[in-house]
């Protein structure tokens, strides 16, 4: 793969543009598509080297049965840039792909990524799970001096991360919006971390990982700027804001809002603790005012400081 290799990107919203300009950046030759302009055609396949998908979760499915259909060339490396689950199927983006497409190399880009910061030319990290070959072809063909990006094998856990951490920002955007401080965000922040190396890990993520750009290093970035749409969600409820005016006021897809609720119902479902994401579940569904929710967290009982995966 060389700097003037061709990419087709699916998805038209801001993260979609945002990798169209850092693959422009290496001298690539991109071509864009989005659901607004009807059928994908077969044309779009024909010789290139990545098929980059940024879509929203929720048309994902759609789109990889119609990729599918058209028979892309095995040597297409696909990269998931989707960070988000499946509500029916509890599925994610890189699982759907993987079911329609299975005889393209897949690998999946997460990390720190506000894609404003990233328009503005301004530095930034990222990470590309997946099997070492295809993740060496995209660092080689997207990473630059101002967009740092690492490998990493652990494809799921890679996934995981940028997944878990839009729930957490939603958390510490109510927070905000309620003017309860840095200190008690900061608490937020870092036991969300045990909740994603305990979801994570249980989903077949290495905890190592869930320590890295697509965990830690992304929840510092949403969790604490009002670029992220999911903190923006979250701080708009914190102001007294119902869920449908939230969302009317948030410029782009909040994946945190649906992810929420489908790993609580997960979380449930095999036993595993995760009380802020139960916390944002309530209130996104109106269970629960977030001065409550807050209440409920602080009223837990005391215990030991673990991270067990």
């Amino acid at each position: 793969m060389h700097p003037h290799s061709s990419v087709l990107i699916l998805g038209l919203g801001s993260w979609g543009q945002t990798l169209s300009y850092l693959f422009r950046q290496q001298g690539c030759a991109v071509r864009l598509w989005g659901r607004s302009q009807g059928a994908l055609g077969k044309d779009l396949l024909d010789n290139i080297d990545l098929l980059v998908s940024a879509l929203p979760i929720k048309a994902v499915r759609d789109v990889a049965q119609r990729v599918a259909a058209l028979q892309p060339s095995p040597d297409v490396i696909l990269v998931s840039a989707t960070k988000g689950l499946e509500a029916e199927t509890v599925s994610t983006a890189a699982d759907i792909w993987q079911t329609y497409c299975p005889n393209q190399a897949l690998v999946v880009l997460s990390g720190p990524n506000l894609a404003a910061e990233i328009q503005q030319g301004l530095p930034a990290a990222a990470v590309v799970g997946g099997q070492a070959t295809a993740t060496k072809q995209v660092q080689d063909l997207l990473g630059s001096a101002t967009f740092r990006l690492y490998s990493n094998e652990d494809r799921r856990g890679v996934e995981m991360g940028g997944i878990f951490k839009n729930v957490i920002a939603i958390a510490c955007g109510v927070n905000d919006g309620l003017g309860l401080g840095v200190n008690a965000r900061s608490a937020l922040i870092t036991r969300g971390l045990v909740e994603m190396v305990r979801v994570g890990c249980h989903w077949g993520g290495e905890a190592a990982t869930f320590y890295g750009l697509s965990g830690l290093g992304d929840l510092l970035a949403t969790c604490t700027s009002s670029l992220s749409r999911n903190y923006q969600v979250g701080w708009h409820l914190g102001q007294g804001k119902s869920l449908p005016q939230a969302l009317e006021l948030t410029h782009g897809t909040a994946e945190g809002v649906n992810t929420a609720l489908v790993l609580y119902r997960y979380a449930q479902h095999h036993g595993l603790e995760i009380p802020i994401t139960a916390m944002v579940a309530a209130v996104l569904q109106e269970q629960l005012t977030p001065q409550a929710a807050l209440t409920h967290l602080l009223e837990r009982p005391f215990k030991p400081e673990t991270t067990p995966c």
